[in-house]
């Protein structure tokens, strides 16, 4: 009797041994939505419609997302989890850690700048347009001539990053917020990109996305990319706006949105409350990135799932795939909000008209080197982590 107990014992234990299945991420996610039910329901209903909620509760979150994702990476490396579970883990805190960013934001007062705290006079953006859509392009060809000779695609993008950075100035005026040359610097980009994508790192990324997991990982952390990244920049709104609407409202207007016009259509639910702004050149930049990450969240996964040692894979990509919409240039209010907090509105006003002012070459530097970033990392990443003398094909999922 009692051997037969042991014996259920051990059954017992190996089969929980064996399981693998997203237990912390589940419970992480059931603690948050307990949370959110803790909330009064008459805090969405107040005039404010933050009432019981503050930029604090953004930060918690954050920090509560930011612990859950170092804890599921930690773990992982130190074998106390399964691959799988330590992605599901990585998953639940980045979505728990955006919503932080997100209603941080969004419950955080607008600091207002005057042109007196702009860091150098306007008059500058023009030579620094210029030099710097110059020494990209130069450089591009340099570097591509030298260590991709038989690659001209790597070449071409970067002067092509080059043309949008300058194109401002190389149509000065008001006809360069419609000329065509600024819509086929937009358009045309994400189509090179995914031409250099598929003639790369097609087969691999093929393979990898046969991973059910590693599938679903990219789709999460694409679609949490670009919520974060609409909302960030204002295209998508949870929250009322002092002086908006008070009645249902939907426009289409003409917006400047990277370098050129966008037709845009805006809808204001101010009982909701929702605003959502959907332009063709938003849709493009914010697709283009979010799909970069998601590419590059799901071969993180695929690695982890197979024990590879993936060296820059998992340094690069991965804190490109965590935090790589924060580095465009759109998150500038974000960062002067945070600025403020740390070292006070005198630092934070150089910060602000950096990032934000459309004018600035500075801003549009951090959007064209965001998609180059990503795409080079993808391409590295399937690279690198390939033996010289084994095929690209990727194996089965463990």
């Amino acid at each position: 009797m009692v051997q037969e107990r042991q014996q259920r014992g051990e059954e017992h234990t190996s089969a929980v041994s064996r399981y693998q299945g997203p237990v912390w991420p589940l419970a992480v996610l059931i603690w948050f939505a307990f949370a959110l039910t803790q909330i009064p329901v008459a805090a969405a209903h107040t005039a404010t419609e933050t009432a019981g909620l503050s930029p604090g509760h953004g930060i918690f979150l954050a920090l509560i997302g930011g612990s859950v994702l170092c804890g599921a990476v930690g773990f992982k490396r130190i074998g106390r989890i399964s691959p799988t579970v330590a992605i599901y883990g990585a998953f639940a805190g980045i979505v728990v850690t955006a919503f932080g960013a997100i209603l941080f934001d969004g419950l955080s007062p607008d600091p207002t700048y005057t042109a007196r705290t702009i860091p150098f006079p306007r008059s500058w953006y023009q030579p620094l347009a210029l030099v710097a859509g110059l020494l990209i392009s130069v450089l591009s060809f340099i570097v591509g001539w030298i260590r991709w000779p038989s690659r001209p695609r790597y070449t071409f993008l970067g002067i092509l990053m080059g043309i949008w950075i300058s194109y401002p100035y190389l149509v000065p005026g008001p006809a360069s917020d419609s000329h065509p040359l600024g819509y086929a610097l937009v358009v045309g980009t994400p189509f090179f990109v995914g031409y250099i994508i598929w003639t790369d790192a097609s087969d691999v990324l093929r393979a990898v996305l046969r991973d059910p997991v590693a599938r679903r990982f990219g789709i999460g952390i694409g679609i949490i990319t670009a919520l974060f990244f609409l909302t960030i920049t204002g295209f998508l709104s949870f929250f009322s706006e002092p002086g908006g609407p008070h009645e249902t409202t939907i426009v289409v207007l003409p917006v400047i949105y990277q370098i050129v016009t966008w037709p845009t259509l805006e809808i204001v639910l101010p009982h909701i409350p929702l605003f959502v702004a959907v332009s063709p050149g938003q849709m493009i930049l914010v697709g283009s990135v979010s799909v970069l990450i998601g590419l590059n969240a799901a071969l993180i996964a695929r690695h982890w799932r197979r024990n590879e040692r993936v060296g820059m894979t998992e340094g690069a990509a991965g804190t490109a795939a965590i935090v790589g919409s924060c580095t465009c240039g759109c998150c500038g209010p974000l960062v002067a909000k945070i600025a403020v907090l740390a070292v006070g509105p005198s630092v934070a006003a150089p910060l602000y008209w950096v990032f934000v002012d459309s004018a600035s070459p500075l801003s549009v530097l951090f959007i064209v080197g965001s998609i180059v970033l990503f795409t080079g990392s993808l391409i590295y990443s399937i690279e690198s982590a390939q033996p010289p003398n084994r095929s690209t094909a990727v194996g089965p999922s463990d």
